[in-house]
């Protein structure tokens, strides 16, 4: 089922067209998602210097108090005036704006103690009980994150990174599917998020930096009506720092942001395994727009986990420097689900280290043992993941490793994938169990 000869075919074809070949329509769903309303507040203030917090002191009961009692009022802002301040986990609450002041630094403590109890939140795609995440909400309605201040992750080694789980092998998933580890002990931490909202409508994050995150950054699960607007994320150097994942939620609109991340940058996940297969809660309806990648791992990444399907994706104008992968679509054998109806274009590239575009649905051995092997081709079944419908134009490449490389599955191989009007000296092009690909150049 490799199928090479209908690639090299349309490749072939590819090459011999001089003119530009005609871009795509954009998707009915984009206009509803960038129309959203983003959630609005009454006019209601209260300082967190005005109930009792104390700069360069640990001050959660006082941030946490002010939410409380701007919720209990209706709704309204929360105020964190310039200056440094301290915490551990903060819970958002409905109707609550937790606006950070230019000139403000909101650090969060490394101690595990100051993120207990434990709560409901995903961990690389499996819904367990952990610290969550910095800042987190569950349940909430129109909530925000919003001002010029910055968001200080704690250092690298502090408790909870020196505890920390190293991440999920099919092994571990099975496990927690078993609910023999649905629960992170103190001795193994699923790492918290910096911004983590479960199950929440109405969430605006809004021009705040984010500074030398020891894990994932912006994560909402379960999640409706996301807005993420004008936010710089800074965690190059930082492993497993990813700059935004938008998983198992609908209806995104992530646009004007600036990302230099340790791993992936713009990223669509949907949960793993069976369990999430079951659960059937895709990502769909998100648009990213008018955005920058630094540096990362993949500039606009899909997968690896994609049990609930990932659907109705669609990026404009997006500038990247220096990634590995500027477009990276993964999956594994036992992830389920899948992608399609992604479209992309206008994205210039400066430097790649890796593919332009890559394309894995195999994995490595170390993670995904035997499964990692191409041959022999498995059964189909609820947990073989497909990709298709995938649609690329008006790519341009200053330099990069190779073009394209997609590896497929033997048993699902990847289908429909059309990349036109691409800008690049290297055409060099890898592609192991595929379908129909079309690829052409502008040039």
């Amino acid at each position: 089922m490799n199928r090479l000869f209908t690639l090299v075919a349309a490749f072939a074809l590819a090459l011999g067209a001089a003119a530009q070949t005609q871009s795509f329509e954009t998707p009915e769903f984009v206009a509803a998602v960038v129309n959203m309303a983003p959630p609005t507040f009454p006019n209601f203030e209260v300082s967190i210097a005005k109930t009792g917090a104390k700069q360069g002191k640990l001050s959660t009961a006082a941030i946490q108090k002010a939410i409380d009692r701007v919720s209990e009022k209706g709704g309204g802002t929360v105020i964190v005036p310039a200056g440094a301040w301290l915490s551990g986990r903060l819970m958002l609450k409905s109707n609550v704006n937790l606006h950070l002041e230019e000139g403000a630094v909101l650090e969060f403590t490394g101690d595990v103690k100051d993120y207990l109890p434990l709560v409901d939140s995903r961990y690389e795609g499996a819904d367990v009980k952990s610290l969550g995440a910095m800042i987190y909400a569950n349940g909430a309605e129109n909530i925000a994150v919003t001002g010029k201040g910055h968001l200080k992750a704690p250092s690298r080694e502090c408790e909870i990174t020196g505890k920390m789980d190293t991440g999920l092998s099919v092994t571990a998933e099975k496990s927690i599917e078993s609910g023999a580890a649905r629960e992170a002990t103190l001795e193994k931490i699923y790492m918290p998020t910096f911004i983590g909202p479960v199950n929440c409508k109405g969430v605006l994050i809004e021009d705040v930096t984010l500074d030398q995150s020891i894990f994932w950054n912006i994560a909402p699960v379960y999640c409706e009506n996301i807005i993420i607007r004008g936010v710089t994320v800074n965690s190059h150097g930082h492993p497993r720092t990813d700059g935004i994942d938008i998983d198992s939620s609908v209806n995104a609109l992530i646009e004007n942001t600036t990302l230099d991340c340790g791993d992936d940058c713009f990223t669509l996940k949907s949960g793993r395994g069976e369990e999430a297969v079951e659960l059937g809660r895709p990502t769909q309806n998100v648009v990213i727009r008018n955005c920058r990648v630094k540096r990362g791992v993949g500039g606009i990444t899909v997968g690896t986990e994609t049990a609930g399907f990932i659907r109705n994706i669609y990026a404009e104008n997006v500038v990247m420097e220096n990634p590995r992968m500027p477009l990276y679509f993964k999956t594994r054998r036992p992830r389920g689900g899948g992608a399609e109806n992604v479209w992309i274009r206008n994205v210039k590239v400066g430097t790649a280290n890796g593919p332009a575009i890559q394309m894995d649905m195999l994995g490595s051995p170390s993670w995904m043992g035997q499964l990692a092997e191409r041959l022999p081709a498995q059964p189909v079944g609820k947990v073989t993941p497909r990709f298709s419908d995938i649609h690329v134009d008006n790519l341009e490449v200053g330099e990069c490793r190779i073009l394209v490389q997609a590896k497929g599955l033997p048993e699902m191989p990847v289908e429909n994938m059309t990349v036109t009007n691409v800008k690049s000296k290297n055409k060099n092009i890898k592609l192991q169990d595929v379908g129909t690909i079309e690829i052409t150049f502008a040039d």
